[in-house]
């Protein structure tokens, strides 16, 4: 079956509606695939929500094949904005880091260096350059060096996931909401035939594909397949703000900031996230980031807490993503990752043409599920 000419539409049963999913099944429908989503709760709603949402590629320079990944990533982003229209949900206004310590900003510094080498956009800038251009709320001090990222971005995960699944619904897409998938059946062939939800429906379907986030190991189990997941959950919080005193995303000393919309602000910190496994309190989390984020930006002390959520990253045991076919299980596919944001509609467009054409591209060589053997 060719992508441009699908002879006969695959029914897919696309589990779990985050970013993955939704630019999964986005990229089925219009391309005449018969999409059926499938999520426990509401679309967007889960990690994509409680997300940093970062896009990026100057935080993935583990392996070089992952960081072209993430920046094609970024590129497809500007092409899907372009496709069905900015809005709300995509605001490119680059990212800001700097450090407060002599070995953090030196390690942050050969970082920059590396990424200008792979040709990626870095300008070294001052605190007060800084201050007097892009972000005069804050308070770095004048002569510490900061990044600017030019090209980076933050996504509004959940406004951009329902714009997606609108457009697949306006293809002939289906929506099964609020029910969560508790079998799939496998045919005499060893291939996949059925999907089973717990409000005791089922459906007929020739693919599943997992993009189920947190639960995509529960998912996995379903079809006897062992999908090592971390478990690294991560506090996030949104504070409400008459104004928003920031205009873009920044990685600070201790917190990581950025705008949500016209009225809110989203705090995160690793630092923070290392509490939560000594059984701290959500609100005395938020009341931490929150107090972190003054020394930042003065401006949030006025501000109100709105909202904290504890989230299980969707991380696959060795930090990659796990993206494609199981060939052990024809019509079984995954798409699992942390940076779910970034990667979001490169994944979606890379697995859509997969399931269609059944062509690998090579650009997801390093993060073949069958990395992740059968015990």
């Amino acid at each position: 079956m060719s992508v441009g000419s699908v002879q006969r539409p695959e029914r897919v049963a696309v589990i779990g509606v985050g970013i993955l999913g939704a630019g999964v099944g986005w990229n089925l429908s219009r391309q005449g695939a018969e999409v059926v989503f499938i999520d426990a709760g509401q679309p967007g709603e889960g990690v994509t929500n409680w997300s940093f949402s970062w896009v990026n590629a100057s935080n993935k320079t583990e392996r070089r094949s992952y960081f072209d990944l993430n920046v094609a990533g970024m590129v497809a982003y500007r092409e899907l904005a372009e496709a069905i229209g900015p809005d709300s949900w995509w605001h490119p206004s680059g990212h800001l880091r700097w450090a407060d310590d002599p070995a953090a900003e030196a390690k942050l510094l050969e970082t920059a260096e590396l990424l200008a080498g792979w040709d990626y956009r870095v300008e070294l800038c001052t605190g007060v350059e800084v201050r007097r251009r892009l972000e005069p709320a804050l308070t770095v001090p004048g002569k510490t060096p900061v990044l600017f990222y030019p090209d980076e971005a933050w996504v509004h995960g959940r406004h951009l996931v329902g714009r997606l699944v609108g457009r697949a619904v306006e293809s002939g897409a289906e929506h099964r909401f609020g029910s969560a998938v508790c079998d799939i059946g496998i045919g005499a062939d060893g291939s996949i035939r059925t999907v089973t939800l717990s409000d005791g429906s089922r459906l007929d379907v020739d693919v599943v594909v997992n993009a189920a986030g947190p639960s995509a190991s529960r998912v996995a189990g379903l079809i006897g397949r062992h999908l090592p997941m971390r478990r690294e959950p991560g506090a996030l919080t949104r504070i409400g703000c008459a104004q928003v005193p920031v205009h873009r995303a920044m990685h600070a000393p201790h917190i990581e900031i950025r705008p949500d919309g016209d009225a809110s602000v989203v705090l995160h910190s690793r630092e923070i996230d290392a509490l939560i496994d000594t059984g701290e309190d959500p609100a005395e989390l938020a009341r931490l980031l929150h107090e972190s984020a003054r020394h930042v930006v003065p401006e949030l002390g006025n501000s109100r807490i709105a909202q904290t959520r504890v989230a299980n990253r969707p991380i696959p045991a060795d930090g990659f993503p796990s993206v494609g076919a199981v060939p052990s299980v024809p019509g079984y596919y995954e798409a699992v990752s942390h940076s779910g944001i970034t990667l979001g509609p490169v994944i979606g467009r890379l697995l859509a043409s997969e399931i269609l054409s059944g062509k690998r591209d090579e650009m997801l060589a390093d993060f073949r599920p069958e990395r992740f053997p059968h015990p």
